[in-house]
């Protein structure tokens, strides 16, 4: 009768021990064992994982892609221009073990190498170069982050640059900018116009020239289209030629 309550007792105390000697992983998950403190080899998972509690100790790592927004950093490019940058990172964890054994936190390591990564490699660039390559900075900042995360295990995909706040004074002397440049544009169609039509004009007066006969039939098509319009007065244009004659007349 007395032999119950420790049977019960030993029994309760397996079902603890079973409790957490039996985990379950999900698809992807891993476990990282330490027995007695020690590495094991490999990571387990994913499924029903079996660890010998209390002496051994499992830590769960996630292998999927872990999305992190890159905090605002205030950069100084190198011609002097300060903007407010902010930044995505794309990475997952390759070798669960490294991710545990190499690094005290792998998220925050991560987090901190981006951001100082960005204000070094942001700083070493022009603001036109920050604003026209984007997608060479990123995968400049892709390369430089993957290395350094390598030892601790982490695969870094991508970097993206999400954007690029300038002071107010730097975005009305870009927008200057933008206005000279198109009105310099303007001037240039608008001259090149005046020198085709010119050019365009120089012909009409060697056909002209050939062809007299033809200013008479551009004065009638003259007074045909002013008669057209319902004009109270009415200009008669007199050819050249015809006040050249009086005007030799005057001389001699």
């Amino acid at each position: 009768m007395n032999e119950f309550p420790l049977t019960l007792v030993g029994v309760v105390i397996f079902l603890i021990w079973l409790a957490n000697s039996l985990n379950v992983l999900r698809e992807y998950e891993r476990g990282v064992v330490f027995r007695v403190g020690r590495l094991l080899p490999d990571a387990k998972g994913p499924g029903l994982v079996w660890v010998l509690w209390p002496i051994d100790r499992i830590v769960r790592i996630s292998l999927r892609t872990i999305t992190m927004d890159v905090p605002t950093q205030d950069v100084i490019t190198s011609d002097n221009v300060t903007a407010k940058v902010n930044a995505v990172v794309y990475f997952r964890v390759v070798d669960p073990s490294r991710a545990v054994v190499e690094v005290e936190n792998y998220l925050y390591a991560t987090s901190q190498l981006a951001q100082t990564t960005l204000r070094s490699v942001l700083g070493e660039v022009g603001l036109d170069d920050l604003l026209s390559q984007r997608e060479k900075l990123n995968q400049r900042l892709q390369e430089i982050l993957d290395v350094h995360t390598d030892p601790w295990g982490i695969k870094v995909s991508l970097v993206e640059i999400k954007g690029v706040d300038l002071p107010e004074s730097m975005q009305r002397a870009m927008a200057r900018q933008a206005e000279a440049e198109r009105e310099k544009r303007a001037k240039i169609i608008h001259a090149q116009g005046e020198y085709e039509a010119s050019q365009r004009l120089s012909d009409a007066a060697l056909k002209i020239q050939d062809q007299p006969v033809a200013v008479q039939l551009r004065y009638l098509q003259t007074l045909t289209e002013i008669g057209m319009e319902k004009n109270t007065t009415i200009v008669f244009p007199i050819p050249v030629d015809f006040l050249a004659y009086f005007m030799k007349g005057r001389k001699e």
